[in-house]
């Protein structure tokens, strides 16, 4: 027979019950204990109806695949953002894929977490390797994704509390490369056609994300005041980029299509992507190892190194929080070295004690 509990800060009656040697469990999504033994009844009739298939049974049928589709479908995000999550599902989908997501804790995903960490670091590149030398940021990833498809789940009603919630990420290995001037010249020329050659000038010099600047709009551009506006961003704020000299001859350089409102386009059609002439360019360059992201961080290491604070230069890149723009605080020492000698160079204390 079906069990009441209640979770802690929770007003809402969950049961409990046992059938076949396997629990299940639930919200009544109600704080009346009368109605929420009825709830319970009543889903216990139903998964024995199932079980002997008796009419009558209401299928509710929440398992984290059938939720899964149903999220994937409803997100209207960045078609970046979209492919990096079905990748990220095709993990742990095999996983909780026939789990109702109400029966999902805290520390099944927390083991679920261990697993991956295993599998990530018995990968033949990894063999010998300390855990400080290894990135686990693809699983911080799916931990990421599955925190907002549980989110979801609360928001319809499927769940009270985010399984996913507090658990603590592993390690990852900052990807904050920078390149010389010779080195963006080099990457710039690798470019075997303008298109890749704006894109790559143009991120270089305003720090955007790849998906912004493929969704740039020529009405997002104002040349007669020299700023850029870069909306509907990862962050759901709006920022305001300037645009230096050479960014503005570049800009005045593209073509624009009477029927294409993007600025980046393929001959009027939006251009999905560029990954593909991007590494050819690296490949051109003599350049291995480089993500389209890295050009972000090569923006954002320039500012600092060249004295800019790292609130503004978070401002600039859209950074939520000052945490996010800290990692690029090793590259300013002499600049805070600057800052104290300003401070302290117009007076000088005396270090002797004063005598009687």
């Amino acid at each position: 027979m079906a069990s009441l509990f209640k979770r802690p800060n929770s007003e809402n009656y969950w049961y409990q019950f046992r059938l076949d040697g396997k629990q299940f469990r639930g919200s009544t999504k109600t704080p009346d204990k009368k109605l929420a033994e009825k709830i319970a009844t009543a889903v216990e009739s139903d998964y024995i109806r199932q079980k002997f298939e008796l009419p009558g049974v209401i299928k509710n049928n929440h398992s984290l695949s059938t939720v899964w589709k149903e999220y994937f479908k409803s997100q209207s995000t960045e078609r970046e953002t979209i492919r990096r999550a079905g990748i990220a599902s095709k993990h742990f989908l095999p996983v909780f894929e026939n789990v109702p997501v109400e029966d999902i804790k805290n520390m099944d995903i927390e083991e679920y977490q261990r697993t991956r960490r295993l599998e990530i670091i018995n990968l033949p590149k990894n063999i010998n390797k300390r855990d400080s030398e290894i990135s686990f940021r693809s699983v911080n990833y799916e931990l990421v994704v599955l925190h907002h498809f549980f989110n979801y789940c609360i928001k319809k009603g499927y769940l009270e509390k985010n399984p996913a919630a507090g658990i603590k990420k592993l390690n990852e290995l900052a990807r904050l490369k920078t390149l010389s001037d010779s080195d963006i010249e080099k990457l710039i020329a690798g470019a075997t056609n303008k298109l890749t050659r704006d894109l790559i000038t143009f991120l270089i010099y305003t720090g955007c994300r790849k998906g912004e600047a493929l969704n740039l709009k020529w009405d997002d551009v104002d040349l007669q005041n020299d700023v850029i506006a870069i909306k509907g961003t990862k962050t759901k704020h709006d920022r305001y980029i300037p645009i230096h000299t050479q960014l503005k001859e570049l800009l005045g350089s593209i073509e624009k299509h009477q029927d294409c409102l993007y600025l980046f386009n393929d001959n009027g059609r939006k251009l999905g992507d560029f990954k593909k002439s991007f590494h050819t360019a690296c490949k051109n360059a003599g350049f291995k190892d480089m993500h389209i992201h890295d050009l972000r961080h090569v923006f954002a290491s320039k500012m600092v190194m060249n004295g800019t604070s790292l609130f503004i230069t978070g401002e600039l890149l859209g950074h939520r929080t000052i945490q996010m723009t800290k990692r690029y605080s090793h590259l300013v020492p002499e600049t805070l070295k600057k800052a104290v000698d300003d401070v302290f160079k117009k007076k000088s204390f005396s270090t002797t004690p004063p005598t009687d």
